[in-house]
């Protein structure tokens, strides 16, 4: 048996147990029941759940919830809007967020689908460094819908103590120095070969 200060008390008889908590005005808790023998803390039960599901309630508030963020393009969407929707999805990304690009169609634009294909195609380009598509470009009534979800980043690499210099292995380098050293002994015998002034 455990005390509620952590005090250890060894093998104790359940009537004694019990006597203790009332004594202590704590309860009698079975902590590890397929344990030979069982093993008991005395503690206040209510405090125990009531500390038990703050922390719950705190892992649960640092757990990053996913949203899914919504961005509206039209066919015709001009050059500068395009950016900030771009720049808008980059940073709904970056965040963690998932992001749907909707593509809305009006009137004939239905007819000319290949546009609103083309833009879509160009927004999963930009994006292909900060997003992975989990649902492809699909219409659904008078829009095309896509998905995108941000990629893991990858863990930071520890940069290891670089080492003695090493010799060059492959026989591509050993060569290429070879005709580099043989090109400036080329050019040396041609210095030497001016005729020497008279002293």
């Amino acid at each position: 048996m455990v005390g509620d200060d952590g005090e250890q008390f060894g093998i104790v008889a359940i009537a004694d147990a019990l006597r203790m908590a009332e004594e202590r005005n704590v309860d009698l808790v079975e902590i590890a029941p397929l344990a030979v023998p069982p093993v008991c803390k005395l503690m206040d039960y209510g405090k125990f759940r009531y500390r038990e599901q703050k922390k719950a309630h705190e892992a649960k508030l640092k757990q990053k919830q996913i949203q899914v963020k919504e961005i509206k393009f039209r066919p015709s969407t001009d050059e500068g809007d395009y950016k900030i929707k771009v720049g808008k999805l980059i940073q709904f990304l970056d965040e963690g967020d998932k992001a749907k690009v909707t593509l809305r169609f009006r009137g004939r634009e239905m007819a000319h689908q290949e546009f609103g294909v083309r833009l879509l195609e160009r927004v999963r380009k930009d994006l292909e460094a900060h997003a992975i598509i989990e649902q492809f470009p699909r219409l659904e009534g008078r829009q095309m819908v896509m998905v995108l979800a941000p990629k893991k980043k990858a863990l930071p690499v520890k940069a290891k103590k670089p080492s003695a210099p090493k010799a060059p292995k492959a026989p591509k380098e050993a060569k290429e120095a070879k005709e580099a050293t043989q090109a400036t002994e080329a050019k040396d015998p041609v210095a030497e070969a001016k005729p020497a002034t008279a002293q």
